[in-house]
């Protein structure tokens, strides 16, 4: 609803043309009695889409920077909490921003909710979503998956529906689909603010929105009517001409871009897409490109308004949204000669299909060199399975254009030689394929349709076809392909690419298949070659929504109680993390010193270990399992410095923990990169870790850590990393000096009895390091609150 100061611009911003009164009282909303509001969505109806108080905030910042703005800073300064006031510097200050809406996947949104309630708020102050898409294991099939996971995780979907009824939050229950896909085809619109507690949050960016990953702690803020702080993004623009053609689609866009910045390259930027060839992009492509954008690690990625933008808008029941921003499409892009920290060019015209991979994102190839490399490499050729869809590509353009390659198979007499899943996104795309008979295409094909959900792309595979230690290839659509991430195989050798090439691929049962010159066979022994992909951008029926998943939070939740059984072994209410006693931190043991690649896979495996994502001391054994220990070369082996034997990274960590003894993680480059997993904070912090100090971190897992009162530091020179081994101490002096922009003095105790000291650096503010002060964030807000 709109607020007084905005009234006025916003009526002739909506286009009324009806006079508009304003009403004040104490303590009572302005309202206007104008025509033509737009609500956010579909399910808040009472929530407005204000571009004029957008405008207004742009308004202000744009004459203090004296500068054109580039979109994303647009729509960032448009948020900001006081725009007349706060210092705006790209990668300097923070921001304390005002956004739009929270999501929160079912996995992750255990302990959002548990920090929730743990702060005795009775209500969410914005609107908020949870999402039923991480816990559905794929084995057999879609039914019986989803009825399997209703059985096995039923206490989690309890707790979380009736939390979501008692705390004002929507709820979508399992096979409802993938949260990203949900957001775009429900929440999502130009020029909006969202966070959501995953890390492929960005999808949003399809729709002209900034739709940034956080951890469950910052959704906690926002949720509780707090602004939500971010170190303001650098922006890297990415300039686009031409138009795809032949094999190329969207996904090629960011592989390329992948191969290009590699997995860190966007660390502390917004990806922002500009240029001619941006209007030859369908909207869910454009959500394709800004969902990967993740992979290299950058805030979000963001396009444009386009008419393709407002067409998916229509057909997904928004025609109001889609007018408005038509009416505003100059404020939903970049101004005239904006300024951009970097600018990488891509011409659609001439950019070949990718595959990356294996083990890493970042690892790029064309189609045409990648025969090449895999027998350079001595990768195996033979494709095990292929599976397409998930959050990253599920469109009904991708399935489209998938359907359409694996129909020209079997209209030469032949079928999938390799195995085949389909991961629909979501309930609306599931039955609007069904509808149009492109599931009936892939069953003909030799394809198992899964569950609307994550499934293998976050390891929630069952997989039966490959023993454990074997190598092998497979390749999916997916966004993500870490050593074991799909399978828990580490011999599985993951390679990432577009539906439509992976249904090629699986067409073939071979990597080594080039669809733009090479040939199948028929059943009649004939060589055929395969002709481009070709799909429709929308339905030309429309979609089918299919069955309604989705459960409204109740007026009056007077009634509803949230239990949680002291004795679950899934959830557990939170115990407040205790306030730092004002001492340094002296001679802490080092736990394990992470060699190489440590993501928060590694910090906190998914898969099997999801289900305990609402138990925090129980999820905690699985704290840097996966992160190989640079003294042994091994993992999950670190010595216990007391006892002298080496024992699993949890043992040792709750060893420690029993006899007070504090500990340290030392890291390498782009610790806690991947996922939004907050748990990968809270597990050090619940088994009395300090301090993670490393090269360089990944944004989200900086802040997570932050969050929950632990120290994350990195070695003001990197090659300081080398200094510290197995059995060393570490003594972290004068914190109670620390400040802002002032290192940590550090001296790390050897063996031999020798002392080194190093500098340290930090990204402390001043608020954030009272939430080191109090304990966690939680505990601050708590403190406001008295």
């Amino acid at each position: 609803s709109a607020t007084a100061p905005h009234l006025v611009s916003q009526a002739a911003m909506f286009g009324s043309v009806q006079a508009v009164r304003t009403v004040r009282q104490a303590g009572v909303r302005f309202y206007a009695a104008a025509a033509g509001q737009v609500p956010l969505s579909r399910f808040d109806k009472e929530k407005y889409v204000d571009y004029g108080k957008l405008a207004q905030n742009v308004s202000v910042v744009s004459k203090r920077l004296n500068r054109p703005l580039t979109l994303s800073e647009k729509i960032l300064y448009g948020h900001i909490d006081e725009p007349s006031k706060q210092e705006v510097v790209r990668g300097k200050s923070y921001l304390r921003l005002r956004p739009d809406r929270v999501a929160m996947q079912d996995a992750t949104a255990q302990m959002a909710v548990l920090q929730f309630i743990s702060s005795g708020l009775p209500r969410v102050a914005v609107p908020s979503t949870v999402h039923c898409d991480h816990l559905i294991e794929a084995q057999l099939g879609s039914a019986k998956d989803l009825a399997r996971a209703n059985e096995q995780n039923k206490e989690v979907y309890d707790f979380l529906a009736t939390a979501s009824a008692k705390y004002g939050i929507g709820f979508w229950k399992p096979g409802s689909g993938i949260i990203h896909q949900i957001i775009l085809e429900n929440y999502a619109f130009p020029g909006a603010l969202i966070i959501g507690t995953d890390s492929h949050t960005p999808n949003g960016g399809g729709l002209g929105g900034l739709c940034i990953g956080v951890g469950g702690a910052d959704a906690v803020d926002v949720m509780a009517g707090l602004p939500w702080e971010l170190k303001c993004p650098k922006v890297i623009g990415v300039h686009l001409k031409g138009e795809l053609k032949g094999w190329a689609s969207a996904k090629d866009v960011i592989l390329k871009l992948a191969g290009i910045l590699t997995v860190k390259g966007g660390t502390g930027a917004i990806v922002e897409y500009f240029g001619p060839g941006v209007s030859s992009l369908s909207c869910t492509g454009m959500a394709t490109i800004c969902n990967m954008g993740a992979e290299i690690g950058a805030t979000t990625s963001v396009f444009p308004f386009t008419e393709r933008m407002g067409a998916y808008l229509k057909q997904t029941n928004r025609a109001g949204i889609a007018d408005l921003a038509t009416k505003h499409k100059e404020l939903l892009s970049a101004d005239k000669n904006a300024s951009y920290d970097q600018v990488i060019e891509i011409d659609l015209s001439t950019l070949e299909p990718h595959i990356n991979g294996p083990f890493t994102p970042d690892l790029a190839h064309p189609l045409s060199k990648f025969a090449e490399e895999l027998k350079k490499n001595n990768w195996p050729v033979e494709l095990s399975v292929g599976l397409i869809g998930s959050c990253t590509n599920s469109s009904y353009q991708d399935m489209q254009r998938s359907a359409s390659v694996a129909k020209q198979v079997l209209d030469h007499g032949v079928k999938a030689k390799s195995k085949f899943t389909i991961t629909p996104g979501s309930e609306q795309i599931r039955a609007t394929i069904e509808r149009d008979g492109l599931s009936s295409t892939f069953d003909k094909f030799g394809g198992v349709v899964l569950a609307n959900a994550c499934g293998p792309c976050i390891g929630q595979w069952d997989r039966q076809d490959m023993k454990q230690g074997v190598k092998n290839s497979i390749i999916t659509s997916y966004n993500r392909n870490f050593t074991g991430r799909n399978d828990g195989n580490p011999q599985t050798h993951a390679f990432v690419a577009s539906p439509e090439l992976v249904t090629a691929f699986v067409a073939a049962g071979r990597l080594d298949f080039n669809p733009e010159k090479d040939t199948l066979t028929g059943a009649d022994g004939k060589k055929f070659k395969l002709a481009n992909p070709a799909g429709a951008e929308l339905p030309s029926k429309g979609f089918d929504s299919g069955v309604d998943t989705y459960q409204a939070p109740p007026a009056n939740a007077a009634s509803v109680s949230v239990k949680v059984d002291p004795k679950s072994s899934r959830l557990q209410l939170l115990s407040p993390f205790t306030r730092w006693d004002g001492k340094d931190l002296e001679n802490m043991e080092v736990l394990i010193k992470a060699k190489g690649k440590c993501t928060t896979d590694h910090i906190s495996m998914a898969g099997p270990w999801l289900k305990f994502r609402g138990h925090l001391d129980n999820i905690s054994n699985n704290m840097l399992i996966g992160a190989i220990n640079e003294a042994n070369g091994k993992a999950n082996s670190v010595l216990n410095t007391v006892t002298g034997k080496y024992d699993a990274v949890p043992a040792v960590a709750r060893f420690y923990k029993s006899k007070n003894i504090n500990w340290v993680v030392i890291g390498d480059e782009n610790y806690g990169e991947g996922s939004s997993r907050e748990h990968a904070a809270l597990e050090p912090r619940h088994l009395g870790g300090r301090a993670i100090i490393v090269k360089s971190f990944a944004r989200i897992h900086e802040t997570n850590l932050k969050k929950q009162g632990m120290l994350p530091l990195t070695f003001s020179n990197p090659a300081d990393y080398a200094k510290i081994g197995e059995g060393d101490k570490v003594s972290l002096l004068g914190l109670a000096q620390l400040t802002p922009g002032k290192p940590v003095k550090a001296v790390i105790t050897k063996k031999s009895g020798e002392k080194i000291e190093i500098s340290l650096n930090h990204t402390f503010n001043e608020s954030q390091l009272e939430w080191f002060q109090a304990g966690s964030a939680l505990n601050r807000m708590k403190e406001l609150q008295k």
